[in-house]
């Protein structure tokens, strides 16, 4: 196997130039020979540097308009020769077939296409065929061929260059295929992806090209990395890196949020609302999402819909909290956050989320639709003698987006916008409910004319009796129990409203 490879021949043919110069004029000190194609071909003329057409090596031009420009056995050859192959030497020879040491190709801009709502004609052109093979061709021959298939690589290539005075070594060589087989990867995900939008095949392929490390998973004997570009989700103004654990609840943060326009604020600890509550001014909202339960608030993740101003940050500044997430800070706001070392302050940027969730389970991936619905008062259908009022409904609506985002199984108390107290989690319903009220009472809230939301039906009438001995007017839930009758006589008999919506939801 060859340890270290003298560049004598170059291929040359990128859809970005930014950082190319000093690569091409390091080649030409170093007396490469250098072909090229089209555009890259004219840039590096523009140079001063001599470049060969492909053409004049191939005796074949560029057809139909541009789709053919490489594909030819004079190219292929040159890159794929094995140099310790007899055989393959004497046919390079035959055919008057330069070796190429070093291959400069990237790819058309697929994806960028697309994310710019190009037409389909236009997407198709942007399928990249001879620079993908090239890049393919020269990363299996990485014993003897560099490939660079991005323009992040250029840098670290041209240092390369000048500090071995144009050799690599395998190992370098290697590192660059590997590189470039994950961009081709890919590439190749990118266009199935787009395919696979209408009648989709049903498989599972994900690729994302940026990740960040984190200082541990759940724990610190795990291991942790985010796949993804956090820097367009979010502004950081302040603060340490987000955890693994930071990330999983500022998602479910961000999730729950979407769902009010009202000024909200919700204060969430391992992905559940310990406190919500929507208000005229965001100072108000913070100041009763807080009274849910300041117990649970410290060390949580606090969101908010609306703008951060000096006095709001003022009163979030007297507890301990891991994060905070608005749209905008004030920059009085700013400063009086900053105050605090550790705590995480992030601007929120709009960015589109995904419509499809998905997570590792057994011996491969479930996936799902993200639940996008919530129903609200239209959808609600009374079932009691007693109809909700108008503010029932209101409180009913508010109360569903909570129990939609929460932890099953899950009872969910609300009144006036604002989370009262819920039960989270537990192994039985009613179990959820005492929970709920226990929290409810030990905050000092009183549930007299609040109403109660359920993620499921009930399977017995004593979730209904215990809620209305506590006070709870409204109940919501989506039905389909064989005892629903049974909730609803019990309903009847305590005089308070029931609606169904027919839609559940379960968050395990």
């Amino acid at each position: 196997m060859s340890q270290s490879v003298a560049i004598k021949n170059a291929l040359i043919s990128v859809y970005y130039k930014d950082n190319l110069e000093p690569i091409i004029h390091e080649l030409n000190r170093l007396g490469v020979n250098i072909y090229s194609t089209g555009g890259t071909e004219t840039f590096i003329r523009s140079l001063g540097v001599d470049v060969i057409a492909v053409e004049d090596l191939t005796s074949y031009p560029s057809i139909l308009g541009g789709r053919v420009k490489t594909l030819h056995p004079k190219v292929f050859g040159g890159i794929l020769a094995r140099r310790n192959n007899d055989s393959d030497k004497q046919q390079l020879t035959q055919y008057e077939i330069p070796e190429i040491d070093l291959v400069i190709v990237d790819l058309y801009p697929f994806e960028e296409t697309v994310e710019s709502g190009a037409g389909h004609d236009d997407v198709i052109e942007k399928i990249d065929i001879g620079g993908i093979s090239l890049i393919r061709a020269a990363a299996k021959n990485f014993k003897d061929v560099v490939i660079l298939a991005s323009k992040d690589d250029y840098t670290e290539l041209d240092q390369i260059l000048k500090a071995q005075n144009g050799t690599t070594t395998i190992d370098q060589r290697k590192k660059f295929a590997h590189k470039a087989f994950n961009i081709t990867s890919n590439y190749d995900t990118a266009i199935f992806q787009y395919f696979n939008q209408e009648d989709p095949i049903p498989v599972f392929k994900q690729s994302i090209q940026t990740s960040q490390i984190l200082r541990y998973g759940e724990n610190p004997h795990q291991k942790g990395v985010f796949y993804g570009n956090l820097d367009a989700m979010f502004t950081k103004l302040h603060g340490k890196e987000l955890s693994y654990n930071n990330l999983v609840d500022v998602d479910a943060a961000v999730a729950l949020i979407d769902e009010f326009t009202e000024p909200t604020v919700a204060i969430l600890k391992h992905t559940n609302a310990c406190g919500i509550a929507g208000r005229s001014f965001i100072k108000e909202a913070w100041i009763d999402a807080l009274a849910c339960d300041p117990v649970s608030a410290f060390g949580g993740v606090i969101i908010a819909n609306d703008e951060i101003d000096a006095e709001t940050a003022t009163e979030i500044s007297k507890i301990f909290y891991e994060v905070l997430i608005a749209p905008a800070y004030t920059d009085e706001a700013v400063q009086i956050l900053q105050g605090k070392k550790n705590r995480i302050i992030l601007i929120r940027q709009p960015v589109e989320l995904p419509n499809k969730l998905f997570k590792t389970l057994l011996n491969g991936v479930i996936e799902q639709d993200k639940d996008a619905t919530v129903e609200g008062p239209d959808q609600m259908t009374a079932v009691t003698d007693r109809k909700p009022t108008e503010q029932e409904l209101k409180d009913l609506y508010f109360a569903n987006k909570i129990v939609k985002h929460t932890k099953s199984n899950t009872i969910v108390f609300a009144k006036n916008h604002q989370l009262m107290a819920s039960g989270v989690g537990q192994t039985s319903r009613v179990d959820s409910l005492r929970q709920a009220i226990i929290k409810a009472e030990s905050f000092g809230f009183d549930l007299k004319g609040a109403v109660m939301a359920s993620d499921a039906f009930f399977p017995f009438p004593d979730c209904v009796e215990l809620a209305a001995e506590a006070g709870i007017l409204a109940v919501l839930q989506p039905g389909g129990s064989i005892n629903d009758k049974l909730s609803v006589e019990m309903c009847n008999q305590k005089n308070i409203s029931m609606v169904t919506t027919g839609i559940r939801h379960f968050k395990h």
